[in-house]
Protein backbone atom coordinates (compact mmCIF):
# COMPACT_ATOMS: atom_id res chain seq x y z
CA UNK A 1 0.00 0.00 0.00
CA UNK A 2 2.98 2.54 0.47
CA UNK A 3 4.85 1.87 -2.13
CA UNK A 4 2.09 2.09 -4.14
CA UNK A 5 0.78 5.54 -2.77
CA UNK A 6 4.62 6.93 -3.39
CA UNK A 7 4.18 5.46 -6.83
CA UNK A 8 1.54 7.24 -7.44
CA UNK A 9 2.52 10.54 -6.04
CA UNK A 10 5.81 10.50 -8.10
CA UNK A 11 3.73 9.58 -11.49
CA UNK A 12 1.83 12.85 -11.01
CA UNK A 13 4.25 14.95 -9.14
CA UNK A 14 5.52 16.21 -12.73
CA UNK A 15 1.93 17.25 -14.20
CA UNK A 16 1.82 19.40 -10.84
CA UNK A 17 5.38 20.87 -11.73
CA UNK A 18 3.91 21.25 -14.92
CA UNK A 19 0.82 23.37 -13.95
CA UNK A 20 3.34 25.06 -11.78
CA UNK A 21 5.88 26.27 -14.19
CA UNK A 22 2.70 27.34 -16.39
CA UNK A 23 0.98 29.48 -13.76
CA UNK A 24 4.43 31.17 -13.24
CA UNK A 25 4.78 31.39 -17.61
CA UNK A 26 1.55 33.27 -17.45
CA UNK A 27 1.92 35.40 -14.43
CA UNK A 28 5.38 36.83 -15.78
CA UNK A 29 4.58 37.39 -19.16
CA UNK A 30 6.07 40.06 -20.86
CA UNK A 31 2.75 41.23 -22.34
CA UNK A 32 4.48 42.69 -25.72
CA UNK A 33 3.26 45.07 -27.67
CA UNK A 34 0.41 43.23 -30.42
CA UNK A 35 0.44 44.38 -34.17
CA UNK A 36 -3.05 45.73 -33.48
CA UNK A 37 -2.46 47.66 -30.83
CA UNK A 38 0.37 50.03 -30.25
CA UNK A 39 0.24 50.49 -26.48
CA UNK A 40 2.25 47.94 -23.96
CA UNK A 41 0.07 45.58 -22.57
CA UNK A 42 -0.15 45.54 -18.66
CA UNK A 43 2.37 43.83 -16.30
CA UNK A 44 1.20 40.47 -14.46
CA UNK A 45 0.96 43.01 -11.76
CA UNK A 46 -1.47 45.41 -13.35
CA UNK A 47 -3.24 42.45 -15.10
CA UNK A 48 -4.29 41.03 -12.10
CA UNK A 49 -5.21 44.02 -9.99
CA UNK A 50 -8.49 44.72 -12.59
CA UNK A 51 -9.88 41.60 -10.89
CA UNK A 52 -11.93 42.82 -8.20
CA UNK A 53 -13.76 41.63 -4.95
CA UNK A 54 -17.93 41.42 -5.68
CA UNK A 55 -19.90 41.31 -2.08
CA UNK A 56 -23.99 41.91 -2.24
CA UNK A 57 -26.54 42.10 0.11
CA UNK A 58 -29.17 40.59 -0.80
CA UNK A 59 -33.24 40.91 1.46
CA UNK A 60 -34.70 38.26 3.05
CA UNK A 61 -37.61 38.56 1.08
CA UNK A 62 -35.76 38.07 -1.91
CA UNK A 63 -36.88 35.69 -4.53
CA UNK A 64 -33.57 34.28 -4.70
CA UNK A 65 -32.64 34.47 -1.15
CA UNK A 66 -33.40 31.12 -0.48
CA UNK A 67 -31.16 29.12 -3.20
CA UNK A 68 -28.41 32.06 -3.21
CA UNK A 69 -28.08 33.21 0.44
CA UNK A 70 -28.48 36.89 1.31
CA UNK A 71 -24.81 37.39 1.69
CA UNK A 72 -23.17 36.83 -1.81
CA UNK A 73 -19.02 37.18 -2.51
CA UNK A 74 -17.17 36.64 -5.55
CA UNK A 75 -15.41 38.33 -7.92
CA UNK A 76 -15.67 40.82 -10.87
CA UNK A 77 -13.41 42.33 -13.72
CA UNK A 78 -12.65 46.32 -14.19
CA UNK A 79 -13.25 46.70 -18.28
CA UNK A 80 -13.48 50.26 -18.54
CA UNK A 81 -11.51 53.64 -16.45
CA UNK A 82 -14.96 54.98 -14.93
CA UNK A 83 -15.00 51.62 -12.84
CA UNK A 84 -17.27 49.08 -14.71
CA UNK A 85 -17.24 45.56 -13.24
CA UNK A 86 -18.36 42.91 -15.32
CA UNK A 87 -19.11 39.81 -13.15
CA UNK A 88 -21.81 37.08 -12.70
CA UNK A 89 -24.97 37.40 -12.60
CA UNK A 90 -26.34 35.86 -9.75
CA UNK A 91 -23.67 37.75 -7.14
CA UNK A 92 -25.91 40.89 -7.57
CA UNK A 93 -29.34 39.81 -8.54
CA UNK A 94 -31.82 40.97 -6.57
CA UNK A 95 -29.09 43.48 -3.95
CA UNK A 96 -29.93 45.88 -2.40
CA UNK A 97 -26.24 46.83 -1.55
CA UNK A 98 -23.13 45.99 -3.32
CA UNK A 99 -19.43 46.89 -2.51
CA UNK A 100 -16.47 46.13 -4.69
CA UNK A 101 -12.93 45.39 -3.56
CA UNK A 102 -9.81 46.26 -4.97
CA UNK A 103 -6.58 45.02 -3.52
CA UNK A 104 -5.97 44.13 0.06
CA UNK A 105 -7.57 47.10 1.88
CA UNK A 106 -10.04 49.61 -0.15
CA UNK A 107 -13.78 48.61 -0.14
CA UNK A 108 -16.21 50.78 -2.58
CA UNK A 109 -19.90 51.11 -3.36
CA UNK A 110 -21.30 50.16 -6.30
CA UNK A 111 -24.45 50.47 -7.72
CA UNK A 112 -26.34 47.62 -9.94
CA UNK A 113 -26.81 48.51 -13.81
CA UNK A 114 -27.22 45.47 -15.40
CA UNK A 115 -28.51 41.74 -14.89
CA UNK A 116 -29.04 39.66 -18.25
CA UNK A 117 -30.57 36.06 -17.45
CA UNK A 118 -30.11 35.05 -21.26
CA UNK A 119 -26.52 35.64 -20.63
CA UNK A 120 -26.03 35.12 -17.46
CA UNK A 121 -24.11 38.27 -17.09
CA UNK A 122 -24.04 41.17 -14.46
CA UNK A 123 -22.78 44.99 -14.31
CA UNK A 124 -21.56 46.91 -11.68
CA UNK A 125 -20.46 50.76 -11.52
CA UNK A 126 -17.73 51.61 -8.74
CA UNK A 127 -19.37 55.20 -7.08
CA UNK A 128 -15.77 56.30 -7.45
CA UNK A 129 -13.25 55.09 -10.47
CA UNK A 130 -10.96 52.34 -9.22
CA UNK A 131 -7.37 52.75 -9.44
CA UNK A 132 -6.48 49.89 -11.73
CA UNK A 133 -5.56 49.10 -15.38
CA UNK A 134 -9.16 47.72 -17.20
CA UNK A 135 -8.76 44.52 -18.36
CA UNK A 136 -8.80 44.19 -22.39
CA UNK A 137 -11.95 42.23 -24.21
CA UNK A 138 -10.55 39.07 -25.96
CA UNK A 139 -12.04 36.45 -28.52
CA UNK A 140 -13.89 33.74 -26.78
CA UNK A 141 -14.82 32.65 -30.32
CA UNK A 142 -11.10 32.23 -31.33
CA UNK A 143 -10.65 29.60 -28.24
CA UNK A 144 -10.27 25.86 -29.36
CA UNK A 145 -9.76 22.95 -27.39
CA UNK A 146 -6.78 22.30 -25.55
CA UNK A 147 -6.00 25.99 -25.31
CA UNK A 148 -3.84 26.68 -21.94
CA UNK A 149 -5.95 29.34 -20.00
CA UNK A 150 -5.46 31.52 -16.88
CA UNK A 151 -8.40 31.97 -14.34
CA UNK A 152 -8.02 34.23 -11.63
CA UNK A 153 -10.41 35.47 -8.82
CA UNK A 154 -9.68 38.32 -6.99
CA UNK A 155 -6.91 37.91 -4.63
CA UNK A 156 -3.51 38.43 -7.13
CA UNK A 157 -1.52 35.68 -8.16
CA UNK A 158 -2.67 33.76 -5.17
CA UNK A 159 -5.75 33.43 -6.04
CA UNK A 160 -4.63 32.55 -10.44
CA UNK A 161 -4.56 28.71 -11.66
CA UNK A 162 -3.84 27.49 -15.16
CA UNK A 163 -6.56 25.81 -17.00
CA UNK A 164 -6.87 23.77 -19.95
CA UNK A 165 -9.72 24.66 -21.96
CA UNK A 166 -11.51 20.98 -22.50
CA UNK A 167 -15.09 21.51 -24.32
CA UNK A 168 -17.12 23.41 -25.78
CA UNK A 169 -20.77 22.68 -26.27
CA UNK A 170 -24.04 24.14 -25.09
CA UNK A 171 -25.15 24.34 -21.31
CA UNK A 172 -28.65 23.71 -20.34
CA UNK A 173 -29.04 24.75 -16.95
CA UNK A 174 -31.92 23.58 -14.75
CA UNK A 175 -33.55 27.26 -14.25
CA UNK A 176 -34.59 27.84 -17.69
CA UNK A 177 -30.95 28.75 -18.46
CA UNK A 178 -29.07 27.71 -22.06
CA UNK A 179 -25.77 29.12 -23.00
CA UNK A 180 -24.41 27.88 -26.11
CA UNK A 181 -20.82 27.08 -27.05
CA UNK A 182 -19.59 27.56 -23.33
CA UNK A 183 -16.48 27.20 -21.97
CA UNK A 184 -15.54 24.10 -19.78
CA UNK A 185 -12.14 24.09 -18.48
CA UNK A 186 -10.78 21.86 -15.70
CA UNK A 187 -8.95 21.37 -13.23
CA UNK A 188 -11.60 22.81 -10.97
CA UNK A 189 -11.25 25.74 -9.40
CA UNK A 190 -12.83 26.52 -6.30
CA UNK A 191 -12.96 30.47 -6.33
CA UNK A 192 -15.34 30.54 -9.91
CA UNK A 193 -18.36 32.72 -9.29
CA UNK A 194 -17.08 35.87 -11.65
CA UNK A 195 -13.81 34.84 -11.75
CA UNK A 196 -11.59 36.19 -14.66
CA UNK A 197 -10.48 33.61 -17.80
CA UNK A 198 -7.87 35.03 -19.37
CA UNK A 199 -6.26 34.39 -22.73
CA UNK A 200 -2.08 34.29 -23.27
CA UNK A 201 -2.28 37.82 -24.26
CA UNK A 202 -3.79 38.71 -20.83
CA UNK A 203 -6.99 39.28 -22.28
CA UNK A 204 -10.48 38.56 -20.72
CA UNK A 205 -12.13 35.49 -22.82
CA UNK A 206 -14.75 34.35 -19.85
CA UNK A 207 -16.48 35.13 -16.28
CA UNK A 208 -16.76 32.08 -14.30
CA UNK A 209 -19.98 30.51 -13.58
CA UNK A 210 -20.45 27.13 -12.43
CA UNK A 211 -18.17 24.37 -10.91
CA UNK A 212 -19.58 20.91 -13.15
CA UNK A 213 -18.82 17.57 -13.03
CA UNK A 214 -18.61 16.64 -16.40
CA UNK A 215 -16.21 19.56 -18.29
CA UNK A 216 -15.52 16.96 -20.60
CA UNK A 217 -18.01 16.28 -23.05
CA UNK A 218 -19.80 12.79 -22.99
CA UNK A 219 -17.47 12.10 -19.36
CA UNK A 220 -19.18 12.62 -16.03
CA UNK A 221 -15.83 11.89 -14.59
CA UNK A 222 -13.87 15.11 -15.51
CA UNK A 223 -14.48 17.86 -12.73
CA UNK A 224 -13.99 21.08 -13.94
CA UNK A 225 -15.81 24.75 -14.72
CA UNK A 226 -18.23 26.38 -16.22
CA UNK A 227 -17.63 30.17 -18.33
CA UNK A 228 -19.40 32.41 -20.02
CA UNK A 229 -17.77 33.54 -23.39
CA UNK A 230 -17.08 37.11 -23.61
CA UNK A 231 -17.95 37.67 -27.32
CA UNK A 232 -21.70 37.33 -25.58
CA UNK A 233 -20.83 40.11 -23.13
CA UNK A 234 -19.92 42.50 -26.36
CA UNK A 235 -22.81 41.62 -28.05
CA UNK A 236 -25.30 42.75 -25.36
CA UNK A 237 -23.17 45.20 -23.75
CA UNK A 238 -24.46 48.14 -24.72
CA UNK A 239 -28.02 47.05 -23.94
CA UNK A 240 -27.02 46.62 -21.13
CA UNK A 241 -25.76 49.95 -19.94
CA UNK A 242 -28.72 51.75 -21.61
CA UNK A 243 -31.54 49.38 -20.90
CA UNK A 244 -30.07 47.06 -17.74
CA UNK A 245 -31.14 43.64 -19.93
CA UNK A 246 -30.96 42.54 -23.53
CA UNK A 247 -33.58 44.15 -25.58
CA UNK A 248 -33.68 40.68 -27.55
CA UNK A 249 -37.71 39.98 -27.02
CA UNK A 250 -38.53 38.91 -23.77
CA UNK A 251 -38.76 34.91 -23.20
CA UNK A 252 -41.46 32.81 -21.58
CA UNK A 253 -41.16 32.06 -18.53
CA UNK A 254 -42.27 28.87 -16.10
CA UNK A 255 -40.71 29.28 -13.14
CA UNK A 256 -40.26 25.26 -13.26
CA UNK A 257 -36.92 23.65 -11.95
CA UNK A 258 -35.91 20.65 -14.18
CA UNK A 259 -33.75 17.41 -14.04
CA UNK A 260 -32.97 14.83 -16.66
CA UNK A 261 -33.46 11.41 -15.03
CA UNK A 262 -32.66 8.52 -17.72
CA UNK A 263 -33.76 10.80 -20.36
CA UNK A 264 -36.95 12.57 -18.43
CA UNK A 265 -37.11 16.07 -17.92
CA UNK A 266 -38.06 16.02 -14.25
CA UNK A 267 -39.90 18.39 -12.24
CA UNK A 268 -37.47 19.34 -8.94
CA UNK A 269 -39.22 22.07 -7.67
CA UNK A 270 -41.14 25.21 -8.80
CA UNK A 271 -40.76 28.35 -8.35
CA UNK A 272 -43.26 29.91 -5.46
CA UNK A 273 -46.22 31.99 -7.45
CA UNK A 274 -44.72 31.49 -10.69
CA UNK A 275 -46.74 30.57 -13.71
CA UNK A 276 -45.96 26.50 -13.45
CA UNK A 277 -47.49 26.55 -9.43
CA UNK A 278 -50.46 28.90 -10.46
CA UNK A 279 -51.16 26.21 -13.40
CA UNK A 280 -50.72 23.32 -10.61
CA UNK A 281 -47.60 21.49 -11.05
CA UNK A 282 -46.13 19.35 -8.75
CA UNK A 283 -42.65 18.50 -8.35
CA UNK A 284 -41.83 14.73 -9.56
CA UNK A 285 -44.21 15.77 -12.40
CA UNK A 286 -42.46 14.65 -15.68
CA UNK A 287 -42.33 17.19 -18.80
CA UNK A 288 -42.90 15.19 -21.90
CA UNK A 289 -43.77 17.51 -24.51
CA UNK A 290 -44.42 21.58 -25.11
CA UNK A 291 -46.85 23.09 -27.84
CA UNK A 292 -47.67 19.55 -29.12
CA UNK A 293 -43.93 18.51 -29.68
CA UNK A 294 -42.34 15.93 -27.72
CA UNK A 295 -39.04 17.54 -25.92
CA UNK A 296 -35.82 15.07 -25.87
CA UNK A 297 -33.89 17.18 -23.84
CA UNK A 298 -33.77 20.31 -21.40
CA UNK A 299 -32.11 22.42 -24.11
CA UNK A 300 -34.49 21.55 -26.51
CA UNK A 301 -37.56 22.18 -24.29
CA UNK A 302 -36.09 25.94 -23.81
CA UNK A 303 -36.04 25.63 -27.54
CA UNK A 304 -39.08 24.94 -28.14
CA UNK A 305 -41.05 26.48 -25.05
CA UNK A 306 -39.19 29.96 -26.10
CA UNK A 307 -40.64 29.68 -29.71
CA UNK A 308 -44.01 28.78 -28.68
CA UNK A 309 -44.65 32.37 -27.84
CA UNK A 310 -43.48 35.31 -25.13
CA UNK A 311 -45.01 36.21 -22.00
CA UNK A 312 -48.62 36.05 -21.17
CA UNK A 313 -48.94 33.93 -23.93
CA UNK A 314 -51.15 30.29 -23.19
CA UNK A 315 -48.48 27.54 -22.93
CA UNK A 316 -49.38 23.75 -23.77
CA UNK A 317 -47.84 21.33 -21.55
CA UNK A 318 -47.93 17.34 -21.57
CA UNK A 319 -47.40 16.32 -19.01
CA UNK A 320 -46.55 12.79 -17.00
CA UNK A 321 -48.33 12.24 -13.04
CA UNK A 322 -47.92 9.02 -12.32
CA UNK A 323 -48.82 6.74 -15.28
CA UNK A 324 -51.24 9.63 -16.52
CA UNK A 325 -50.14 11.93 -18.99
CA UNK A 326 -52.32 15.25 -18.77
CA UNK A 327 -51.80 18.67 -20.80
CA UNK A 328 -51.66 21.80 -18.30
CA UNK A 329 -51.98 24.92 -19.56
CA UNK A 330 -49.66 27.34 -18.52
CA UNK A 331 -49.48 31.36 -18.60
CA UNK A 332 -46.28 31.94 -19.20
CA UNK A 333 -44.52 34.94 -17.24
CA UNK A 334 -41.80 37.54 -17.12
CA UNK A 335 -38.90 36.43 -14.78
CA UNK A 336 -37.84 39.86 -14.39
CA UNK A 337 -41.35 41.11 -13.24
CA UNK A 338 -41.13 38.06 -10.92
CA UNK A 339 -37.80 38.83 -9.71
CA UNK A 340 -37.05 41.76 -7.31
CA UNK A 341 -35.06 43.70 -9.60
CA UNK A 342 -33.98 47.40 -7.97
CA UNK A 343 -33.99 50.40 -10.65
CA UNK A 344 -31.24 49.89 -13.02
Amino acid sequence: MCNRSVSRRSRHAPRRRALVRLVAAMLLLPFAVTAQNARPSPSADELLSAIVGVRSEVPDDARTAEALGTQRIGSGVVIDGNGLVATIGYLIMEAHRVEVLSGPNRSVEARVLAYDHDTGFGLLRTVEPLEVTPMRLGSSDALATGDRLLVAAHGGPAAARAVVLVSRRDFAGYWEYLLENAIFTSPPYPLFGGAALLNADGELVGIGSLVVSDALSGSRTLPGNMFIPVDRLKAVLADLLTLGRSSASARPWLGIYLSEVDGLLVVQRLAPEGPAAAAGLHAGDIVIGVAGQPVESMADFYRKLWAAGEPGDRVVLTILEGANMTEVDVTAGDRYQWLRLGPP
